[in-house]
């Protein structure tokens, strides 16, 4: 009764299902779409930026200072900021200092260097990390 002609004559003609042709099309367009989008995100996130880092280790000499041990690697002849955390049990931060990394004398091209930094603490860290890392002037 659906398909009478009255009804398709005072409502217009049924719409069109989806098909299998137009849903592989949506499909196909969204995960090129969605690639496009990752490939974006980590170019920005690592090319563009310039610097990255990596966690080393932490110690804790007292309650009241921690040293946190990362590598920064970037290009030789620029300058990153660092910001390093010192956590708490419960993961707040006790301590915070931002390191700044100067050009490698006779680098070239992209190194990596091993960075100590001791802070102080308001009360005892139990770890201590590299938030992020950015070029100076960025």
């Amino acid at each position: 009764m659906t398909d009478s002609p009255a009804l398709a004559a005072r409502y217009g003609a049924p719409r069109r299902g989806f098909t299998r042709q137009r849903a592989r099309i949506v499909i196909v367009v969204a995960l090129v779409v969605g690639i496009a989008v990752a490939a974006w995100l980590t170019y920005t996130s690592t090319v563009r930026a310039g610097v990255s880092s990596n966690d080393i280790g932490f110690s804790t000499p007292d309650p009241w200072h921690a040293e946190i041990d990362f590598q920064v690697t970037k290009d030789a002849s620029a300058t990153a900021v660092c910001a390093v955390h010192a956590l708490s049990d419960a993961y707040a931060v006790v301590g915070f200092k931002e390191v700044e990394i100067g050009p490698d004398a006779g680098g070239s091209g992209t190194t990596t260097s091993l960075q100590r930094v001791p802070l102080r603490t308001e009360t005892a860290a139990v770890s201590g990390v590299v938030d992020s890392c950015w070029l100076k002037g960025t």
